[in-house]
């Protein structure tokens, strides 16, 4: 077990802790969330030591050990990727370099023997002759291939080092495994087989996440960092959004009896309940469930944007026609050949195993790239938007948000004074006096919010999203999702957020070096079509 004690912290007058008591138990996953800057990642610092609280302690329970994911690419540069691994359990580290300088002794005597026999019998407690194997069985199961594992962790891409960082922390089953945003850098089937790993995982796992679907499918509780306190909730990420959503009606709806409002809660409970069978936590998600109390549901406190497109008029017949557009970058392939059309009411989901590849087909079809060939034209009734996957462009004059979204607003409208211009930011929780922040100090975050403010100003009927949920926060993340969703016109979509393109979209196309795949189906149906991952595997050869 690890424990909060009164843990309190403050920076000047800003506190992000008061008096902060919590528990976390083996056997759980908890979804550390709370909206951005509420110091999720500073409460993993303090529960792993990395950061001293002005007040309160933490406590382990003694044997048992902690590890984390280390965020710092560049510590380990001078170790192999492999050894790397193997640092991620310091004790075994430890034991490993002491035996093998006794050995090196020139004078090894009878009492190094005895040592080295302690050692040897320490090191094999611990798993040692099985360690480098079990090494490099998770850096494969991540993706970093058996020709890397001898390379210096300087040697190979950013990407890759994110990697070996999570296989350190994995390595070696410890009791207590801290991870800050896990999926950061991995694609789809390397999300599926940490996703499975870690609800197997038996003991203790607390995980920063914005990824719905990773909460979703390994959380067992989720921890709300909110108002300087942090309340622990039974269930998954899902299960806390919707019953606090519930909630919150329900104590909205002052004209409801009170025992309708108690046995709507009860049946909300059954039911999420009864799904938890078909999840991979089934069995500890299930009788945490079977024993929560409705008195343990609260409505959430957190600020929802508003985002909501609402287009000026309804797309015709003719949306978008591309033909044979090929792309090439450095002498590398990004797609070849492709050729689809767009149909009314579509919202379509844009796959690669080149994340380039996505890109620069959206900036393509949006006007701001040049295909090698190929051609691609837009319907006379389409208006677009675009949110691109890089924005830091839009924001190098340092005007106010005021005077950066005025500049925005279509020709058509002709009475855009302050208090239509600040409705926009305000539906993105930009509100008072934060309308005059200039845009060069933003955050990665208001940058993405500034510009949906933008796509919004612009009533389309066309969305093009370049992965939109970067740098957002759950609550940003849920809304423009549900956005989305609701949307009359057209989405062209690409996302890391699985649960975005499960409920998004409704058609996939994969873009590939040797062509398209097309596909009417979900993302999920998509993912595990037998005959869509033959195409697939026979694509990217």
């Amino acid at each position: 077990m690890i424990s909060a004690r009164n843990i309190t912290l403050a920076y000047g007058k800003r506190v992000l802790f008061d008096e902060v008591n919590i528990n976390f138990t083996k056997g759980n996953c908890y979804g550390v969330i709370g909206a951005n800057g509420a110091g999720k990642s500073t409460f993993l610092k303090i529960l792993s030591g990395e950061i001293e609280p002005n007040k309160g302690t933490v406590e382990i329970t003694p044997g048992e050990r902690l590890a984390v994911l280390k965020q710092n690419q560049f510590e380990f540069d001078e170790q192999t990727v492999l050894n790397t691994v193997l640092m991620g359990h310091k004790r075994l580290w430890d034991v490993l370099h002491e035996k093998d300088a006794l050995y090196a002794k020139e004078d090894f005597t009878e009492e190094d023997g005895m040592k080295a026999g302690e050692l040897e019998a320490e090191f094999g407690e611990m798993g040692g002759y099985e360690a480098e194997s079990n090494a490099a069985s998770f850096l494969n199961s991540l993706g970093v291939t058996d020709d890397m594992h001898q390379s210096l962790m300087s040697e190979i891409p950013s990407n890759f080092k994110v990697r070996v960082l999570l296989a350190q922390a994995l390595f070696g089953n410890p009791d207590i495994l801290l991870l800050d945003e896990p999926t950061n850098g991995l694609d789809i089937e390397t999300i599926g087989w940490l996703e499975n790993f870690l609800a197997d995982y038996e003991h203790i796992v607390l995980v920063v996440s914005h990824d719905r679907h990773f909460l979703d499918t390994v959380c067992t509780h989720v921890a709300d960092v909110d108002r300087a306190k942090i309340k622990v909730f039974t269930g998954n990420y899902t299960f806390w959004y919707e019953s606090s959503q519930l909630m919150s009606r329900q104590i909205n709806d002052k004209n409801k009896k009170n025992e309708d409002k108690r046995q709507a809660l009860l049946d909300f409970i059954a039911r999420f309940s009864a799904n938890a069978s078909k999840s991979k936590q089934a069995t500890s998600r299930k009788k945490a469930l079977e024993k929560l109390t409705i008195e343990e549901i609260e409505p959430s406190n957190r600020k929802y944007p508003g985002i909501i497109f609402q287009p000026l008029r309804e797309v015709g017949n003719q949306i978008l026609n591309v033909e044979k557009l090929s792309k090439s970058v450095d002498g590398r392939k990004l797609f070849d050949q492709v050729s689809f059309s767009v149909n009314k009411g579509e919202k379509i989901a844009f796959l690669s195993k080149d994340p380039l590849a996505i890109t620069a087909f959206f900036e393509i079809i949006f006007e701001n790239a040049v295909a090698d060939s190929g051609k691609y034209e837009w319907g006379t009734t389409i208006t677009k938007a675009y949110l691109p996957q890089e924005n830091n462009a839009f924001f190098t004059e340092g005007l106010s948000l005021m005077d950066w979204l005025r500049q925005y607003v279509p020709p058509n409208i002709t009475d855009a004074d302050e208090p239509f211009i600040r409705g926009f930011l305000g539906k993105m929780l930009f509100t008072g006096d934060d309308i005059q922040k200039k845009t060069n100090v933003l955050s990665g975050g208001e940058k993405v919010r500034c510009m949906v403010s933008r796509m919004m100003l612009q009533n389309p009927n066309v969305v093009i999203l370049d992965q939109p949920t970067n740098h957002l926060d759950l609550e940003s993340i849920q809304s423009f999702n549900e956005g989305c969703q609701t949307f009359p016109g057209i989405v062209l979509i690409t996302s890391h957020d699985h649960t975005f393109m499960q409920t998004v979209a409704s058609r996939i196309i994969e873009l590939t070096p040797k062509g398209i795949i097309d596909r009417l189906m979900t993302f999920d149906e998509y993912m595990e079509d037998a005959r869509v991952k033959e195409l697939r595997a026979e694509m990217y050869k």
